[in-house]
């Protein structure tokens, strides 16, 4: 695990721009489950470079662009949130771990996901553009 003075301030940039965060397998498998209703964009934080480059950023530009929100937004973090992460990661099967990942829920199913390597090599206004879509597309 990561000491939390360390990672605080990447939990920061997506918490300060309205993320739950969530740090135990309860709090993922009772909001992320088939009752749900809505969207739910969840997204795997990570200490990577790519992560601080282009996932957060491209994240908060997203959120500053569209016009169809989803209707939560939450975040687990990759190294410290280990419970929370691991169900994650059960849930989004049969896709591998990953982190950055970036993951959007409707009514409960996962309806797109974003693997670090769709982050890696891209800047942050590509992956918010591409989110931008995503959410315009399912948020609705």
């Amino acid at each position: 695990m990561y000491p939390e003075e360390l990672i605080a301030p990447m939990r920061a940039e997506l918490s300060g721009v309205g993320f739950e965060e969530f740090k135990t397998a309860e709090q993922v498998t009772s909001h992320i489950n088939e009752n749900h209703k809505g969207t739910t964009f969840v997204v795997v934080n990570s200490v990577c470079g790519c992560a601080a480059g282009a996932a957060r950023p491209g994240v908060r530009y997203a959120l500053e662009k569209a016009k169809e929100k989803p209707t939560t937004l939450a975040t687990v973090f990759a190294g410290n949130d280990r419970e929370a992460v691991d169900k994650f990661r059960e849930i989004v099967l049969p896709y591998p771990p990953s982190s950055p990942a970036m993951a959007l829920f409707k009514d409960g199913e996962l309806v797109h996901f974003i693997e670090r390597h769709h982050i890696e090599g891209r800047n942050a206004q590509m992956i918010g553009d591409h989110l931008v879509e995503v959410f315009e597309h399912f948020c609705k």
